[in-house]
């Protein structure tokens, strides 16, 4: 992470994935430790616990499992949305990603099973540091809570990413030290739901409200509430259950409490200017509640070692497939917009920030720009792409793009806001940034139209429609005749149709079924 000690990152997460590896081998167990360093005497202070934190957090970075399938969140839940297309340079390059496009995802699609693993790695990073950081001694009860505190925002993060993808997830609430250990029933989404409260409240009680400059990069107390405001709002529209936190129901007033006083008290606040976002300039800036950082180094990987990388590949994965341009490198031109977006957008000054259009491009003397490519649409993603500014140094430079991704932006706090108080004034906060006249009243057409004009190209939009329900989700998702003037190659190549019989989600990865001997289930759908 571009501000946390990257060195203590990799020794712990390389020691704890030998303590994985280990852990899962009864014959490796009966074996006394041939080395000088485990985790039993290594993690015994405050120090040592926080590099092991700092092993969690690094895995928000994970693009890729071993051996597995690139699988960027930003890139999938674009592609998944009416937003993007999957893309990439054919049909064979984009294979995986164009099932979640099309809505035809085989239980051993790769990217399926990357999420999966990633998210339970971060899950077990999680679990490791809270239990050594409870066993610490001679440590203040502030360190102490700190730690697990942000441990368990954390946890609550990985957990939220798989309910959203896989809904039906087994809920893994301690280090398993054994392979009996991992084979658990999957929970339903509602116990789901309400550990993650659970995790978020206790967080939000325990964090601080701000760290020193060379620690950016780690959840704040803002962070924390802002994230259950999400999570409160995507299981209200999926399942209107509602959450518990070990006793505290967690209400529309609760949550509206919560977003307020980041609104109100955090010193977090809107960028000037829209388009200056997502640039490096702006990287933990005023707007950025929780941040995900990439760094330009390559530590430990390069090609053949993927899933060490510490670039962000989302930003190579979307970037044109330009060549000779002083404004950008080439990219591989996955996840590229649709027509559609293009035209929603139409009329809102924000579109030119969100879209990079190949007259733009073109407009550059001397370029290459690949117009061929798979699902071609003469648009890219403008928020995250391959900048020369943010191109890796040193290594392999497309593994190692050093843009940060914006995980919770301010805007985004104020429209939740709005939502959930049906309170005008915060969208028109959001839209009097770009220029736009205020609204009248509110309504949820507005909300989620200023939400679909502010976040486009952020990674939110599919789960905004999920949320709305089905019949809205399969509306917007299904795309037939919506062709564009740039596109190329025939009409049934840009057609989508949602899977109403999947509800939105993802299957659970048949690996990991065969390997729980059918403990886990298969998903509807699938």
């Amino acid at each position: 992470m571009n501000n946390l000690n990257i060195t203590s990152i990799k020794k712990v997460a390389f020691l704890i994935l030998a303590v994985i590896t280990t852990a899962c081998s009864s014959d490796i167990l009966d074996v006394e430790p041939q080395g000088s360093v485990f985790a039993s005497n290594y993690f015994v202070t405050a120090d040592r616990v926080e590099e092991s934190l700092y092993s969690t957090y690094d895995v928000l970075g994970h693009q890729k499992g071993r051996d597995l399938a690139w699988s960027p969140y930003l890139v999938i839940s674009e592609v998944l949305s009416d937003d993007a297309y999957a893309g990439g340079q054919d049909a064979g390059d984009g294979a995986d990603e164009d099932e979640f496009n099309r809505f035809q995802l085989g239980t051993a699609n790769g990217i399926v099973h990357s999420i999966w693993t990633r998210n339970y790695t971060g899950l077990y990073r999680a679990n490791f540091t809270i239990e050594k950081a409870e066993a610490l001694e001679n440590v203040t009860d502030e360190v102490r809570a700190q730690l697990i505190a942000e441990a368990k925002f954390l946890r609550a993060y990985f957990n939220f990413e798989l309910v959203r993808f896989f809904e039906n997830i087994v809920l893994l609430d301690f280090t398993p030290t054994s392979a009996d250990d991992v084979k658990i029933p999957q929970s339903g989404p509602g116990e789901v739901y309400n550990f993650i409260a659970s995790d978020l409240v206790d967080a939000i009680e325990n964090l601080p409200d701000s760290y020193p400059s060379s620690e950016t990069g780690r959840a704040t107390r803002w962070a924390a509430k802002a994230l259950l405001g999400r999570v409160h709002l995507f299981e209200q529209g999926v399942y209107g259950v509602g959450m518990s936190a070990d006793g505290t129901a967690i209400t529309d007033s609760y949550v509206l409490t919560q977003l307020e006083d980041v609104i109100n008290n955090s010193g977090h606040d809107l960028e000037a200017n829209f388009a200056d976002i997502f640039l490096s300039s702006a990287e933990f800036g005023i707007e950025s509640v929780f941040e995900i950082s990439y760094a330009g180094l390559p530590v430990g990987g390069d090609w053949g070692t993927e899933q060490y990388v510490e670039g962000n590949l989302a930003a190579q994965m979307m970037g044109p497939r330009i060549t000779n341009s002083s404004t950008y490198y080439r990219g591989w031109a996955f996840a590229i917009p649709t027509h559609k977006l293009f035209l929603d957008m139409n009329g809102d000054p924000r579109r030119d920030a969100t879209i990079l259009q190949q007259a733009q491009l073109q407009a550059e003397p001397g370029i290459t720009l690949n117009t061929g490519s798979y699902q071609y649409t003469g648009y890219y993603n403008a928020k995250y792409t391959t900048r020369l500014a943010d191109r890796g140094t040193v290594g392999t430079p497309e593994l190692h793009n050093m843009s940060n991704y914006r995980a919770i932006r301010f805007a985004d706090v104020l429209l939740m806001a709005a939502e959930i108080g049906n309170n005008v004034a915060y969208i028109n906060r959001v839209r009097q940034r770009v220029g736009l006249a205020d609204l009248p009243a509110y309504t949820e057409d507005a909300l989620f139209n200023e939400r679909r004009m502010e976040l486009s190209g952020e990674g939110l939009r599919y789960w905004d429609l999920l949320r709305r329900g089905q019949t809205v989700a399969a509306q917007e998702l299904t795309i037939s005749g919506v062709i564009g003037p740039n596109y190329s190659g025939p009409n049934e190549v840009y057609e989508t149709s949602f899977n109403s019989a999947t509800r939105g989600f993802i299957p659970i990865p048949q690996t990991e079924i065969d390997l729980s001997n059918g403990v886990l289930t298969q998903n509807d759908g699938y």
